[in-house]
């Protein structure tokens, strides 16, 4: 199987985020354990300098981005093409529900398109809010919102 740069985000995500591990500090010992949990060491390399690219694109977009409610976001063809039209609503939809705002659906779009792969799917996306929003000081509570909406898809959701 063919391991992307998400994957490995996924993984790190899945498996890391509740031990508030200082990736910096402790780069060398997960990229160790990332190798040694069966992943391929050239793609840990490129998953870690996408989430540098996170932190370095945080810091960029400190200033919030201004939007009124009659503005419109125009996709790049480029863009276009990486997020198909379910994913590109689905950014729409977060925004009209306030889990994104201008700045952090900016950010979202900057690290989607900071992957490789031609195309993303609509649980990719997912993931990658996810990540965004994590990362983003404030926006807990949006956060939360889509932990759950990621975490029903991936197990079900039990009545």
């Amino acid at each position: 199987m063919k391991q992307t740069v998400i994957d490995i985000l996924i993984y790190l995500f899945e498996h890391y985020v509740d031990d508030e591990i200082e990736l910096d500090d402790d780069e060398d010992r997960v990229k160790s354990e990332l190798r040694a949990a069966g992943f391929d060491g050239i793609q840990v390399g490129k998953a870690f300098d996408w989430l540098q690219g996170l932190a370095v694109t945080n810091e960029q977009q400190a200033a919030t981005i201004v939007e009124n409610a009659t503005s419109v976001r125009i996709y790049a063809a480029e863009e276009a093409s990486k997020l198909d039209a379910e994913c590109r609503g689905f950014v729409h939809f977060l925004g009209q529900v306030g889990v994104l705002d201008a700045t952090s659906r900016e950010v979202v779009l900057d690290r989607i398109m900071a992957l490789e792969a031609d195309e993303i799917d609509i649980e990719e996306l997912k993931w990658v809010v996810l990540m965004v929003l994590f990362n983003r000081p404030g926006k807990e509570h949006a956060f939360v919102w889509m932990e759950d909406l990621v975490m029903d898809d991936m197990y079900g959701c039990v009545h």
